[in-house]
């Protein structure tokens, strides 16, 4: 069977394809020999560049030029001629090798020079620092403007709605009023911590052989500062430097990044299911789209649709983001294969959270808030002013205040008169007690608007 979105293993290359196109650049298999061949060639440019080491002369501009065409020009065709002859080696990095010198074989200065290719390295050398350039490319170029739509849509919403009053329901139950744009705001505030902590993630590499010991660099030359040179080629390629490692890099910057990814996939979980219990209570309508059905039986249906789909893939993108977080710090002694294979997921972690946010982003256009339904769920709730009666009368040292407004309203439906009837038995001043009387559910709002502009 031919292998089409129809037939596709995944969804994320078959159903949801165009959605998470953007990342195969990245995070395919393709996208991790087309950076394993960039930091190959900017290490021999790197080595060809320092004078201490006289064995290998400075290249002419022209050779740079050709070095920096080869990375640039690399593609899906060149990748398959690397995988071609893997296929004799079945060493994936020492294909790339061998394919690096076949491709400049016609280039008399890295000719002479050939040897220093991949001097030095470990195969994990190469790889650690393509999966580190893979992954700031992955988040900087995809997710994180994918993040930022979304929060700057629920920004948008607190702005629109930030003197739009609404009755809360802590545990489901009516409870002191807000506005919905601050409920708008507080999801923007937390999603903009989880964009700081995923971009904040200082993504590391190590370029120190076989154990991290520079034993194959020092056994050529003993005197070279192999640790600052190479400090120096990681930091050029924008990247942390770590000195302290085995056979790999012990991935704990990575599994920060993925951690901080998961923490801000929840955030997302729980404002998908507030959201979607905000169009079930009617507080949001949403657009129709022309020709789409939301039932196959129920015409009358329109479903929430985008913010279920968005926390079903959450959810896979947490258990896979996690799974990383976990498993690959952990590595047996030196060196155990088991991260390589859970690494070359890593664009399925990346794929479901971004799908997600593209849902979340379509459902967010769809509201449109109902004031008529948020007016007639709010406006009956006289029993949320039993919290600033109560207040007031603390203030003024009436006794036992609460409980005499726990009596009154507890699990009971109070009407406006029957409030403003206890109100005006109140031993308060007069401005108080008419500053209390003239308080509805709808403006019992506190800091709510300002906090909702604020944003």
């Amino acid at each position: 069977m031919s292998v089409s979105s129809l037939t596709a293993l995944s969804p994320l290359d078959g159903r949801y394809e165009g959605k998470v196109a953007r990342l195969r650049e990245h995070f395919s298999e393709y996208g991790l020999i087309r950076n394993r061949v960039r930091v190959e060639v900017e290490w021999l440019k790197a080595l060809a560049a320092d004078a201490a080491l006289a064995e290998i002369a400075p290249f002419s501009d022209a050779t740079v030029a050709e070095l920096d065409a080869v990375v640039a020009a690399f593609g899906p065709g060149d990748a398959a001629a690397v995988k071609a002859i893997e296929a004799t080696t079945n060493h994936d990095v020492k294909a790339m090798e061998y394919w690096l010198k076949e491709r400049l074989a016609t280039n008399a200065e890295v000719m002479r020079v050939s040897e220093f290719i991949h001097f030095g390295c470990t195969s994990e050398d190469i790889n650690n620092t393509s999966h580190a350039l893979m992954l700031r490319e992955g988040r900087d170029t995809v997710l994180l403007p994918a993040l930022d739509a979304v929060i700057d849509r629920f920004r948008a919403l607190a702005h629109e709605h930030a003197d739009l009053p609404m009755l809360s329901r802590t545990h489901g139950q009516p409870a002191s009023p807000t506005t919905l744009g601050k409920e708008m705001a507080n999801i923007a505030a937390r999603l903009t911590r989880g964009r700081k902590a995923i971009a904040g993630v200082d993504l590391g590499a190590k370029f120190n052989g076989a154990v991290g010991n520079y034993n194959a660099h020092l056994s050529a030359w003993p005197q070279f500062d192999w640790e600052g040179f190479n400090r120096r080629f990681v930091e050029s390629l924008g990247l942390a430097f770590n000195p302290y490692t085995i056979q790999i890099e012990p991935h704990d910057a990575m599994a920060e990044l993925f951690d901080a990814m998961a923490r801000t996939g929840t955030m997302l979980i729980d404002a998908c299911r507030d959201l979607w219990m905000y169009i079930s209570l009617g507080y949001f309508k949403q657009k129709l789209k022309e020709g789409e059905v939301g039932s196959s039986t129920m015409p009358h249906k329109v479903n929430p649709i985008d913010f279920e789909n968005a926390e079903g893939n959450l959810g896979i993108a947490n258990a896979v983001l996690r799974h990383f977080s976990e498993k690959l710090p952990i590595s047996r002694m030196q060196r155990d294969l088991t991260d390589s294979t859970v690494l070359r997921n890593m664009g399925v972690g990346f794929g479901h959270l971004v799908l997600a946010l593209d849902s979340c982003q379509r459902g967010l256009g769809k509201l449109e808030a109902d004031p008529v339904r948020l007016a007639a769920d709010l406006d009956p709730a006289w029993e949320v002013l039993a919290e600033p009666v109560q207040t007031v009368m603390r203030r003024f040292g009436i006794a036992n205040p609460y409980e005499q407004l726990k009596a009154m309203t507890r699990g009971k439906a109070i009407t406006r008169d029957a409030l403003h009837d206890f109100v005006r038995s109140l031993p308060i001043p007069q401005s108080e007690r008419e500053r209390l009387l003239a308080m509805t559910p709808a403006s019992y709002v506190g800091k709510a608007a300002e906090l909702a502009r604020r944003i």
